[in-house]
């Protein structure tokens, strides 16, 4: 599989899951509130922060009417459109500049995820290691282009979409020359019921484009995001908020502070605990193989000068004697000193061989 380098850290198996603290569009157009989110973030050691970079102008036609489900989270009248949330929650561009040096200040990686052409040459301005792609974009393949072109290396988000969908969009980004792409596994539905989640996409997408693939989480809490980590997944990006209750599209279902903290500890938990594929003999185990594990011993006392039979040697723990699989070795062996019954049987103890 290939692996894809964010700054410093390297995502793909073997590494880490990399952790996006996903502020998206809870800064309610505060910045005050937006650097609360960096600083959650940082506090939780999330390994990125991420924006949302979008003009409602550029996404939605006016038309386009209001998904009853966020309406009850926006402060909006009852003839709002789809356009009128979006520009409630543009991230203004009179802020981004500061949001982005105070990411520089506290030492975490800004990312955001622009929906625009315009929006790329911009975050491009900012310098950011990596862009971000949703799931609703992932047709828009003017604005895939343009950021295979940046050269940066791109996640992609799968919500909505098939194996064919994925591979089109992963096409069109490496005919640019850019091969630097990491998959996150989504489900486009906000909340995201857990029934609904199908983490086993996340093998099937592996194995299927030899990409590292994530989860873009939108269930509540953290257990499903904990599976998934466990099950293999490269990156898990995760809403943030300050308070649930703030008024807005997302802070209903994303996590607070306390709720980040725990699943980067979870992360570093479960990635201790799964280890390595190797199948050993642990070093911490060492101390119970030499008592609990069978060695061969004396039946019976050994006189020095006597030939070893099969009747003179026992297996017995602990494990330090001679292993029980060179029995036959043994045998016919001649001692060189006495051996005590019971005594575990070691190679000093022999001279010689009968053939």
């Amino acid at each position: 599989m290939k692996t894809v380098s964010i700054g410093q850290r390297v995502v793909g198996d073997g590494n880490p899951s990399f952790i996006i603290a996903e502020a998206g569009c809870n800064h309610n157009q505060q910045l005050d509130l937006a650097k609360q989110l960096v600083d959650m973030a940082v506090h939780a050691n999330a390994d990125s922060v991420k924006f949302q970079s979008y003009e409602a102008e550029q996404m939605y036609s006016k038309k386009t009417p209001m998904m009853e489900h966020f309406r009850s989270r926006m402060e909006v009248g009852d003839d709002a459109t789809m356009f009128d949330l979006i520009q409630a929650t543009e991230f203004p561009y009179e802020i981004q500049p500061a949001v982005v040096e105070y990411c520089h200040e506290v030492g975490i990686p800004f990312m955001s995820t622009p929906f625009g052409i315009e929006d790329v040459g911009i975050l491009e301005e900012f310098d950011v290691p990596v862009f971000k792609i949703a799931s609703f974009e992932m047709t828009h393949f003017p604005l895939i282009r343009r950021v295979g072109e940046t050269g940066k290396p791109i996640v992609l988000s799968t919500g909505m979409s098939t194996l064919g969908d994925i591979e089109k969009a992963i096409n069109t980004i490496t005919e640019t020359g850019n091969d630097q792409i990491i998959l996150l596994h989504c489900v486009s539905n906000y909340p995201t019921d857990p029934k609904d989640v199908n983490l086993k996409a996340i093998p099937t997408m592996k194995a299927a484009f030899g990409r590292p693939v994530g989860f873009s989480d939108h269930t509540p809490g953290i257990d499903v995001s904990k599976v998934a980590i466990s099950i293999g997944a490269n990156m898990i990006e995760k809403h943030i908020t300050v308070d649930q209750s703030l008024p807005g599209p997302d802070h209903h279902f994303s996590l607070t502070p306390d709720q980040l903290d725990s699943l980067v500890q979870a992360r570093d938990f479960i990635e201790m605990v799964l280890g390595s594929p190797r199948k050993i003999s642990t070093p911490a185990e060492q101390a119970m193989k030499d008592v609990g594990r069978r060695s061969l011993c004396a039946a019976t006392p050994i006189n020095a000068g006597e030939l070893v039979t099969e009747e003179k040697i026992a297996v017995k723990r602990p494990g330090t004697g001679i292993p029980t699989e060179l029995m036959d070795v043994v045998i016919g062996a001649t001692a060189i000193r006495d051996i005590e019954d019971d005594e575990p049987l070691s190679w000093d103890m022999f001279l010689r061989y009968n053939e």
